[in-house]
């Protein structure tokens, strides 16, 4: 049995009945994955690479990974937080660590993804969303990913552009809202770990070998995010 290891923030974890209806997008994926697919998440509110790595959580990853299994790598929310425990900088730290999180999957025998942060429920008092909210973070994982050769999901311009198009009000109710803009309420992460996953199928085999069949494209509900 293959299994998913997600490693990740706020965004990504598996609630518990405590914190509903706040759900990450490890939970939601559930929905999508094969019953022979194990999803094991890892994810933890306000982690960034750099506290991830400092609590050893990557290291207990790598203690039940095997040959054959899933590293997907989320972060971003929280690296760019001005907090020293937390704080990674976009050119250096931050695809510093995302290579030893890369490196440990490859160790392994497991396939790495690395994947950006999903957007932020930002619009301005016109009601037009505001884009960019995680800076130099989403591109300097794209570049990682170049630079290692591993598969990166575009999350943050998937969700950036699906923000923009169904709007301020409507996108409220697959955010925490009011007053959070960043957690995810079930409709959210499902519609998100939606979004994740038909990037997994574009990729084909091994990855879109993780998936049931019959998801949905995206144009299909009217947005292509191509």
């Amino acid at each position: 049995m293959a299994a998913i290891f997600y490693a990740g923030d706020s965004t990504v974890k598996f609630n518990k009945i405590a914190t509903y209806p706040q759900t990450g997008i490890s939970q939601a994926m559930l929905w999508y994955l094969k019953d022979t697919v194990e999803m094991k998440s890892f994810a933890q509110n306000g982690r960034s690479t750099k506290s991830f790595l400092d609590e050893g959580r990557l290291s207990s990853i790598e203690k039940e990974m095997k040959q054959g299994d899933f590293l997907f790598i989320q972060f971003g929310h929280n690296d760019e937080k001005d907090d020293p425990e937390r704080h990674t900088d976009p050119e250096t730290t931050f695809p510093e660590n995302l290579l030893r999180f890369i490196e440990v999957a490859r160790s392994k025998g497991a396939y790495p993804v690395l994947i950006t942060p999903i957007a932020r429920r930002l619009f301005n008092d016109k009601g037009v969303f505001l884009p960019g909210s995680h800076g130099a973070f989403p591109e300097a994982m794209i570049k990682t990913g170049k630079r290692a050769e591993v598969p990166v999901i575009n999350l943050t311009h998937i969700t950036e552009k699906y923000l923009a198009f169904v709007g301020d009000l409507a996108s409220k109710a697959y955010f925490m809202w009011p007053g959070d803009n960043t957690h995810l309420k079930p409709e959210g992460a499902v519609l998100m770990a939606g979004f994740l996953c038909q990037e997994l199928k574009k990729l084909g085999s091994p990855y879109s070998d993780l998936l049931e069949d019959g998801i949905p494209l995206i144009e299909n509900v009217g947005l292509d995010v191509s």
